[in-house]
């Protein structure tokens, strides 16, 4: 029988390498809706969104992601490397023992909702709508002094036209 040659060895190892090597890498998919945020992960601009992220880090690593969009909240969240089982790390695990640190992977897509910034403007009188009496006003006049949407002096000035105003 012929022996193999020395080069089909080498590239029978380095195709094996490269295999066992490429079960430790785990990637998933970083979505935001909408689409277009920036994404840093650990701290670092990385990219916006959707950001496909692909590292070799050990089992039960955690990764901080935030999102940053203009016209809504910041997002914060953290995603780790144990919410799937990846068979192929745990298969060059039994042939070379090191892979077992890489026996679990990313999900495939992170997908996160980004909320809207609150208005921060006071709230729109429509002129069509019937007047609201005067206690249910000053409620919600009260209610804005208590958000600190409007300050204390500018509780009172309307407090005192609400309550000057005659009644029809």
């Amino acid at each position: 029988m012929k022996q193999p040659t020395i080069t089909a060895k080498t590239i029978s190892l380095f195709l094996a390498g490269a295999i066992l090597l490429a079960s430790c890498a785990s990637t998933t998919m970083i979505q935001s809706n909408p689409s277009g945020a920036k994404v840093y992960l650990n701290g670092e601009n990385v990219g916006i969104t959707p950001f496909r992220h692909t590292d070799t880090r050990i089992l039960g690593s955690t990764t901080t992601v935030k999102l940053e969009k203009d016209g809504y909240n910041s997002f914060n969240t953290s995603f780790s490397r144990d919410e799937e089982v990846d068979a192929g790390a745990i298969v060059g695990g039994f042939l070379l023992l090191f892979p077992f640190l890489w026996t679990m992977k990313y999900k495939p897509i992170h997908e996160y909702e980004l909320v809207p910034l609150a208005p921060a403007e006071h709230p729109v009188i429509q002129p069509n709508s019937p007047p609201k009496a005067k206690v249910e006003r000053l409620r919600e006049l009260k209610q804005l002094l208590d958000d600190k949407v409007i300050t204390q002096d500018e509780f009172e000035k309307e407090k005192k036209k609400i309550l000057n105003e005659d009644e029809k």
